[in-house]
């Protein structure tokens, strides 16, 4: 009876405003027989440092946040915190 515990990165999206949801599934087995999978989801805003990240992540974010895109996040950031301010 061998039991196994994998993680693995199952699902990368991108979201409207560059956002990427990343998806990472953990996995138990049972001499190759799957006992369980559970998820955790974590969001990376465009700028965030991937360094930590899985490889594909660090691509999608590589092709993903241009200039443009970072500073079209950090405009619409700084647009809801003047809201927020404003009491909008």
């Amino acid at each position: 009876m061998a039991l196994a515990k994998t993680t693995v990165v199952d699902k990368i999206e991108v979201l409207e405003r560059g956002q990427i949801q990343v998806r990472t599934a953990t996995v138990v087995t049972e001499d190759g027989v799957e006992l369980s999978r559970s998820f955790h989801r974590h969001v990376l805003v465009p700028g965030d440092d991937t360094a930590s990240e899985d490889s594909r992540v660090v691509s999608v974010a590589a092709a993903t946040w241009t200039a443009d895109c970072v500073t079209a996040w950090n405009a619409w950031v700084a647009e809801r915190q003047a809201a927020e301010t404003n009491g909008d």
